[in-house]
């Protein structure tokens, strides 16, 4: 059943109901058309409510059509709109929960909207490159006013349906409703039923005082923050037509935007991204009906950084958090760095002093394992040292009930191994978070060979409650995005033996957008994390080849910003990179010593050396089974690495090159003397794909 109808007294009820939003897919709309005919012809109805049953109003399109024929076949939400303007009887909208999209628009085609406190209401579209289709940048500023529904077309953000109904003037919701939503929608029909005329929206005026000047500082405003997608602008394009232009002109002016954006480079990518996102959900042999284990009480053994940073993520939550360290000078400062963080938020009006009293309320500290026994899952934060690790998951495997879940926020190290420090593998599962861990949006949920299947679950879904972009990946060293963030930094160091410096390999890169260049990450996550690794890597892989420039400058002590010098230097209190005559000049030395000269390199050669290296270790990945789909890489460097997203990952940057023409710029990259031809080679699955003509997103 996609929507149904019932009677009460004179007043037709026609409810959507197409799980979980209430999307307004092909046979959602066929049926919910046929039940609005009926009600119009029925003499016995005086008028008409409309709902959505569940946990929404409507969403908007079902995505699952997008891009199909059934998206656009008749009846579309157009006609649909159309058809409820055209009702002979009055049609009330009850908003609940979620009126987003399409959803929005089909309650803007009825004659009056009551809402329910709490309802998130957008117009989204622009999220994925679009502006609205279905008349909402021509209805919305009529029944809202101009300056606030552009800003939330242009954001695509949610606003809360009480807030709306306080905006002086509004004709967007004639009644919000506390109490019994359904009640409330049919005492107010009957009190609409004998009301002659019916108001539309598209009859009311959209009107500014100043509309040239506001239109344009809107326009310069939109280009300036999002000057790779162009969806944005063209919204504030369509609400001028709204002001400037008659009803039906505007409907024109936005449907032929709508098409032609939906043709963009930019749309596809976002929509890419759009569908990635919800697709790592999807673990292929875990049902998403697996029992889940309960989450009540988290344990983090480590106050530091990470530490830190992790608990935040829980108490911002709800969920209480026991932290745990050896000393108390440790667990002071961390709890410190905690308060100091939230306050912080205060200060700047995104967190209300009662919520941060509230989240501090729910940590608590403790110098002894024997004390968080009873936590429903750990997460350990330590030092990235296996044999710091055997000796904490032995500790937790003696004091840790039953049923518990054990996780390491290990980055590169092998879960199995650390799992079989413990009796009970089963339990044991990797959750690398990104730093700082309460910001970055990625958790790499890392799958043992013996993590049960309910723990996978539990995880993903604790993941989403803390607002994070679960991903899961299989056990190999560095997992799905060191694994291959190692191959870019080998690349980077490269360049500049050929003749790079380190500020040119960064500008070309950021002028590709990523958010920050290789040289400018390593400054600010600490050169001497990547030292480290590399120390590790010679022993164990003693046939990988590695610039020699990074340990030179380690060895100078240039960590980075924490040290106030790194490929760049810095100036005390600040973070502006200023490029250093002394690294220079130990590349240059270093460059002579190996009998290099250096060479002219392009910006076109360093983004593609550097990405497409990304790339060909990602197929090593996938086909090892590491990563379950492309789509999943692309979400890891989305969300954990500054991938530009208008390129849409580096997979599906690949696809959108190329992948013949990835290979044939790999073929060349492996001619040259210096760089890795061994690396180079194709690998198994992408040359593969360019035998059979084929792209990852379609593997």
């Amino acid at each position: 059943m996609t929507a149904h109808s019932a009677r009460h007294g004179s007043v037709a009820v026609i409810t959507l109901d197409n799980p979980p939003v209430n999307g307004l897919g092909y046979d959602t709309r066929r049926a919910f058309a046929a039940h609005v005919q009926a009600a119009d012809a029925d003499p016995a109805v005086t008028a008409i409510v409309i709902t959505g049953a569940g946990k929404a109003f409507s969403g908007g399109a079902d995505i699952k059509e997008f891009g199909s024929p059934k998206a656009i076949a008749e009846p579309n939400l157009l006609s649909l709109i159309r058809l409820l303007e055209n009702c002979g009887k009055p049609v009330v909208a009850a908003i609940h929960s979620v009126c987003m999209g399409g959803g929005l628009e089909l309650s803007l085609g009825c004659h009056y909207r009551v809402a329910a406190p709490g309802a998130s209401i957008a117009l989204p579209e622009v999220k994925i490159g679009l502006v609205p289709g279905a008349g909402g940048t021509q209805r919305l500023p009529r029944a809202l006013g101009v300056e606030t529904a552009l800003n939330m077309i242009v954001s695509g953000d949610p606003v809360k349906s009480e807030v709306l109904a306080q905006v002086p003037g509004q004709k967007l919701i004639d009644r919000m409703i506390d109490g019994d939503l359904l009640a409330g929608a049919l005492a107010f029909a009957e009190e609409v039923a004998a009301v002659r005329p019916l108001p539309l929206v598209r009859n009311l005026q959209a009107t500014h005082p100043e509309s040239d000047a506001y239109f344009q500082f809107a326009r310069n405003t939109a280009k300036a923050m999002a000057r790779n997608f162009p969806a944005p602008a063209r919204c504030v394009d369509c609400v001028e037509q709204a002001v400037k232009a008659k009803f039906d002109a505007g409907m024109v002016y936005e449907r032929e935007a709508f098409v032609a954006l939906m043709m963009t480079p930019e749309c596809k990518v976002l929509r890419h991204a759009f569908f990635a996102e919800r697709a790592a959900s999807k673990i292929p042999d875990v049902p998403e009906n697996t029992p889940q284990r309960p989450i009540a009480k988290i344990a983090v053994i480590g106050a530091g950084t990470m530490g830190g940073g992790i608990s935040m993520n829980f108490l911002n939550a709800g969920i209480p958090v026991v932290m745990l360290e050896m000393k108390q000078e440790a667990l002071d400062r961390g709890v410190a760095t905690i308060r100091k963080n939230y306050e912080a938020q205060v200060k700047k009006g995104k967190l209300k002093a009662d919520k941060y009293e509230q989240r501090m309320a729910l940590l608590t500290t403790t110098l002894h394992y024997a004390e968080i026994g009873d936590a429903d899952m750990v997460i350990e934060a330590v030092f990235e040292d296996i044999e710091v690790k055997r000796v904490v998951f032995e500790q937790l495997d003696a004091v840790m009930k039953p049923g518990a879940v054990l996780a390491s926020n290990t980055s590169t190290l092998d879960v199995d191994k650390i799992a079989s420090f413990t009796k009970r593998p089963q339990d044991v599962v990797g959750t690398h978070f990104f730093s700082p861990a309460n910001v970055m949006k990625l958790l790499e949920v890392v799958r043992g060979a013996a993590t049960a299947k309910d723990v996978l679950a539990t995880v993903m879904a604790l993941g989403k409650k803390i607002k994070k972009t679960c991903v899961v990946s299989g056990v190999c060293d560095g997992f799905i995005g060191n694994r291959m963030i190692e191959q870019y930094s080998r690349q980077a160091g490269f360049l500049l033996e050929e003749g790079c410096t380190p500020q040119q390999v960064d500008r070309a890169v950021e002028k590709f957008g990523f958010a920050m260049g290789p040289f400018r990450m390593g400054d600010l996550a600490g050169n001497d994390i990547g030292w480290f690794i590399r120390k590790r890597r010679y022993q164990e892989k003693p046939h990988m080849r590695y610039s020699k420039t990074a340990d030179l400058l380690c060895e100078l002590g240039r960590y980075g910003q924490k040290t106030g010098a790194g490929w760049y230097d810095y100036v005390p209190g600040q973070r502006n990179a200023i490029p250093s005559a002394l690294v220079e000049q130990m590349i240059a030395d270093h460059r002579t010593a190996l009998g290099l000269a250096p060479r002219k390199i392009s910006d076109e050669e360093i983004v593609h050396r550097l990405v497409y290296s990304l790339v060909n270790e990602a197929a090593k990945i996938l086909e090892e089974g590491i990563a379950s789909k492309a789509s999943d890489i692309d979400m890891v460097y989305l969300t954990g690495y500054g991938f530009p997203l208008h390129r849409g990952g580096p997979m599906c940057y690949a696809d959108t090159q190329g992948l013949f023409n990835v290979v044939e710029d790999m073929k060349r990259f492996a001619l040259n003397p210096h760089d890795d031809a061994d690396f180079w080679q194709p690998a198994p699955l992408l040359a593969r794909l360019v035998a059979e003509g084929r792209t990852f997103n379609n593997a």
